[in-house]
């Protein structure tokens, strides 16, 4: 960098390092005053706390000090996951018995007799080598997903300018600006801040928020959250030069299985103890024919090679019959899934969050910037009495207060983004809603030389002897500033007989508390009111309730309505206001009020088809917002979820509510107005039972000071076993949050859904997914993406256990009546690869379409098979099972020898197309007989199908001595297409019988639009799905008769 030479460089770096080292806040403090303190540091490092760095020098201080990239432990080698293949006892059992029979084959026949022995071995590395490949790409994803998580925004100051910055564009000298629930993103000394606290558990395990400021304790670590206050900060250490990025170098994340793996784990388990029986009773059945049948064909084969081939067939069965491509299919699903969900504004943070939002069955969401644009502007208002949306009525000493209030009394900013074509476009960087206010001030109502930034700056936030800020509270609904006025504007009025307010005027030192906040509540904290002349007068019942009645008929529009309230002279109501740590008390003493104004934030286009697409699903759709009960429901009500027969409520009332009551208003509860991070986390605890006290112990941590026995029934959430008693089951909730304190909401959900552009850090890292562009559409994306998922699964589970059943049936079938298995251990490897690693990418990436909305969410507890499932393998087993037996009995049909290589070449060509075309059968698991709908969608489905259909060719045709086949004749081919091709017209006709998925399976439907919304088409729906099949088939039929008939001549 041009300000440091290199034979500085070193030197320099050394003081940095000085004054960051871990756990030693003294001895760094010490370092920082030897230095010179935060200026000498801010001269170091060419910086200026009022205007930032300079854009220009970003990259030649990336070069000197590295770049905010964290470092990531090293990813996992290609060969780590080639060795981890072969981490199975049965593959270790297969290849110990293939290396048996290849020494046992070259002793009896030198010349061929490792062939089996060598087929078998390659088959298991080609296995090996296409899980590796798959586990690889699957860890390569993921590790961009991770990198995508690690990438948020913070506001920098760079060429005096506030912008938004990547964490990952953050270099030392730049300026921070953090707030309540950010992330630090880079380690930092603190050059100004107010009342800020900081939680370093991350790094130290101290789970105590610790007061942070310039004089006292000044660092800041990366990877820690802001708990209160704000600051602004200069960045000392970036990457993996910062204390969090040292750590994190050190640390391997491992992977959680998500609870559809694990059931799926369970299921393989039952399903490989099946596969385990049969490779026995197989083996023993093969022995019996060689020991008391004595066939013809084994007449020259040693009771030992015949144990070891019996053994390994076995052994085969067992790698072919345990279905380890059930948890890859849902690994490789998932995969798939958060990549597409990332195009669709859905970050995943825990996977078994997109499993779980597919069957959700409750959303409660926020209203700014969920449902609404979050495009905020001042619309209407009341200005010192007077309603209009000019300032040419006030009087400067009435206009200043306002002026000075939405300057001083705001985190927001705006920004200008130049743009040749077009006008510069505006805009606002933290709170809409303060940005609102502050365009109010630069429209034609601030008038010309207006300057919020230059009145915010001049009251010297965060430093010693200047003005005190205590941001947005969520359970006040308010925020406050308490700052040095120029106290001659304001004089002493007494107007119409009215008792006046004394004001101080002339005072030395005077400061002033400017408050703003939820419109009805500030304003009963007013007792005056000032007028267009800028004096105050006494609030009257009769104005308060004029005030009222505006805020009502605004708040019917829809209009978020905000008052702005003063206090002056506060310095003689409290000793200390450096110190002061809540200005409660002063909020509470009597008001002036300045103005209350109306801000649209109109209703997002997408919202209505949205909210009716998640009700028609079967899902309740909740309001929770810190809004006026009247705007909510006005809100509520064009977005289509408020209806005649549902209930809106305020926070203080809900929270009055015994948990019996709340049970009763649940199913119909839509609207939760006026409420605080803690009535969420209430209402959360209900519907699904997170988090509920189990025992008196716990209740009484819960409510300190409460009688148990007395209170345990009155009181929410309730407890445990009361919950239990009271419900058949829980609901699956999903929860939308912002704020720092929807922490404990986002935890308790089930699917926790941090908004990505309002949301804090503190929220973002309590989440489990964040919806990055704040729409309520984009969570509807995520029901869909989780339900794509979860029949992905069922598609590949379906196809798998028909090949299992077939496969396992037909060996043993084989053995017990005395014919040579017709598949041998190399043909049901390849058969194993079909099934699982190819399966599971062909069936595992079936994009999402738009009916799985169309039904209800299925309980927690549902099997994963289905009744219609069951029917589809069974039916197809069946047919498979039929023509493999009659091919067996009837070679003679064929003009082929019983037994010999072409007859069981046959047998396998035929029983793998069997599988190729049930795989188009698989990608329906009910009713609809779509088998080749969508495919242009799924390229990897295509991909997979022409890759077996080729391979199997060169497996019959130049297998040889290897995998024990011969070509086939060009009818032979025909003939095994045909019958593989015979499974799509039974598809049709199979589900023609009468079969539906149990009632108990889904979830129930509480009353009103979500029990309404199903029902009322499903004749329709049926009519038109049958119609659709019986064209498929004829298309289906079509392709297939013109496919022989062409061959054939």
């Amino acid at each position: 960098m041009a300000y440091i030479h290199d034979e500085e460089q070193s030197e320099d770096l050394a003081l940095l390092s000085s004054i960051n080292q871990a756990q030693e806040t003294t001895r760094n403090l010490a370092n920082l005053k030897n230095l010179g303190g935060v200026n000498h540091l801010l001269l170091l490092l060419n910086t200026k706390a009022q205007s930032g760095i300079s854009s220009s020098s970003v990259a030649s201080r990336a070069r000197e000090f590295g770049s905010n990239h964290l470092p990531a432990p090293p990813p996992k080698s290609w060969l780590s996951f080639f060795i981890d293949s072969f981490d199975d006892v049965t593959v270790q059992i297969l290849m110990v018995s293939a290396v048996v029979s290849l020494l046992v084959g070259m002793y009896d026949d030198p010349v061929n007799g490792y062939v089996e022995g060598v087929a078998i071995l390659l088959a298991v590395l080609i296995v090996a080598v296409v899980t590796a490949c798959n586990d690889y790409e699957k860890e390569k994803q993921f590790r961009k997903l991770n990198e995508v998580n690690d990438d948020i925004l913070v506001k920098t100051l760079r060429d005096s300018t506030i912008a938004l910055t990547s964490t990952n564009d953050l270099v030392v000298g730049d300026i921070l600006t953090l707030e309540a629930g950010d992330r630090i993103p880079a380690d930092s000394v603190v050059l100004s801040s107010d009342s800020l606290e900081v939680n370093e558990s991350s790094l130290t395990g101290e789970p105590d928020d610790i007061p942070k400021s310039r004089t006292s304790d000044p660092f800041l670590l990366s990877g820690c959250n802001v708990t209160a206050g704000s600051c602004t900060a200069v960045i000392i250490a970036v990457g993996s030069h910062s204390q969090w990025g040292k750590i994190k170098a050190k640390l391997e994340t491992e992977s959680v299985q998500t609870p559809l793996q694990e059931k799926l784990d369970d299921m393989a388990m039952k399903i490989g103890n099946v596969g385990i029986a049969s490779a026995c009773a197989t083996f023993v059945a093969m022995m019996v024919i060689k020991m008391y049948i004595k066939p013809a064909y084994l007449d020259n084969t040693t009771v030992f090679t015949h144990a070891l081939d019996a053994f390994i067939i076995a052994v085969t069965i067992v790698v072919v019959a345990v279905p380890e491509g059930l948890p890859l299919a849902v690994t490789i699903s998932l995969a798939f899934s958060t990549k597409k969900m990332l195009a669709d504004q859905n970050l995943i943070r825990h996977l078994q969050a997109c499993e779980t939002m597919g069957n959700a069955t409750n959303i409660c969401s926020d209203k700014t910037g969920t449902l609404t644009e979050n495009k905020m502007k001042v619309v209407t208002g009341v200005f010192c009495g007077v309603e209009a949306m000019s300032s040419e009525k006030l009087a400067p000493a009435a206009k200043s207060s306002i002026v000075e209030l939405i300057s001083t009394c705001s985190t927001a900013n705006l920004t200008t983004d130049h743009n040749h074509n077009h006008a510069d476009k505006v805009g606002i960087v933290g709170s809409k809603t303060e940005g609102a206010l502050l365009l109010l001030l630069e429209s034609e109502w601030g008038g010309k030389g207006v300057d919020y930034r230059t009145i915010r700056a001049s009251k010297n936030f965060g430093s010693v002897g200047g003005g005190r800020m205590f941001p947005f509270s969520s359970s006040k609904k308010s925020m406050s500033v308490i700052v040095e006025t120029d106290t001659g504007a304001y004089t002493s009025v007494t107007s119409n007989g009215s008792s006046s307010r004394s004001v101080p005027s002339a005072l030395d030192n005077s400061w002033t508390l400017y408050h703003k906040g939820a419109a009805e509540n500030v304003l009963e904290r007013c007792t005056h009111w000032k007028k267009s002349d800028g004096g105050v007068v006494k609030m009257t019942k009769g104005k308060r309730d004029e005030y009222k009645v505006w805020i009502d008929r605004n708040a019917e529009q829809a209009l978020r309505c905000i008052a702005l309230a003063e206090l002056c002279g506060v310095e003689g109501e409290i000793d200390d206001i450096g110190n002061l740590e809540s200005p409660s008390n002063l909020e509470e003493s009597g008001l002036t009020l300045l103005a209350i104004v109306g801000i649209a934030d109109p209703l997002r286009a997408d919202v209505k088809d949205s909210v009716a697409t998640c009700q028609a699903a079967g899902i309740t759709v909740r309001m929770v917002t810190g809004d006026n009960l009247i705007t909510a429901c006005a809100i509520a009500r064009e977005a289509g979820i408020l209806t005649a027969s549902g209930t809106a409520m305020i926070g203080s009332d809900f929270r009055q509510l015994s948990p019996a009551q709340l049970d009763a208003i649940l199913p119909n509860l839509q609207v939760l107005a006026r409420s605080s991070p803690e009535d969420k986390h209430l209402l959360v605890q209900r519907l699904n039972g997170a988090l509920l006290p189990t025992s008196e112990e716990e209740w009484k941590i819960m409510h300190p000071g409460r009688n148990y026995k007395r209170e345990k029934d009155s009181l929410l959430p309730g407890y445990q076993s009361e919950w239990l008693a009271s419900r058949s089951a829980g609901e699956v909730v999903g929860v939308t949050g912002d704020g720092t304190n929807d922490g404990p909401a986002l935890k308790a959900a089930d699917v926790g859904l941090a908004m990505g552009i309002s949301g804090t850090d503190v929220a973002k890292d309590a989440s489990d997914i964040i919806i990055m562009d704040d729409q309520f559409g984009s969570i509807v994306k995520a029901v869909l993406w989780g339900r794509s998922v979860y029949d992905n699964i069922r598609r590949f589970l379906q196809f798998q256990l028909t090949v299992n059943v077939v496969a396992l049936t037909i060996t043993f079938l084989s053995a017990v009546f005395g014919y040579k298995p017709p598949l041998n251990a190399v043909m049901m490897l390849w058969v194993n690869l079909i099934m699982d690693t190819m399966g599971a990418l062909a069936l595992g990436t079936e994009p999402p379409t738009a009916d799985l909305l169309d039904r209800r969410p299925y309980k927690r507890d549902s099997g994963l098979i289905s009744r219609p499932m069951w029917r589809n393998i069974l039916v197809q087993s069946l047919y498979q099972l039929v023509l493999l037996c009659f091919l067996l009995s009837n070679a003679d049909s064929f003009d082929l020898e019983d037994g010999s290589r072409t007859h069981f070449t046959l047998i396998f060509n035929a029983f793998v197309f069997c599988q190729i075309f049930n795989e188009f059968n698989a990608r329906e698991i009910g009713d609809a007989f779509k088998p080749f709908s969508g495919l242009g969608k799924n390229p990897f489905f295509l991909i997979i199908i022409v890759v077996t259909v080729v391979g199997q060719y060169f497996i019959v045709e130049k297998g040889g001595e290897y995998t024990m086949t011969t070509p086939l004749s060009s009818e032979l081919w025909v003939m095994s297409v045909f019958f593989g091709a015979l499974s799509i017209p039974l598809g049709f006709f199979m589900r023609l019988i009468p079969v539906n998925e149990a009632e108990s399976s889904f979830a129930e439907c509480d009353g009103g639009v979500r029990g309404e919304a199903k029902g009322a088409n499903d004749d329709v729906k049926n009519n038109t799905m049958m119609r659709e099949n019986i064209i498929n088939l004829l298309v289906a039929c079509g392709a297939i008769g013109a496919a022989y008939w062409k061959v054939r001549n």
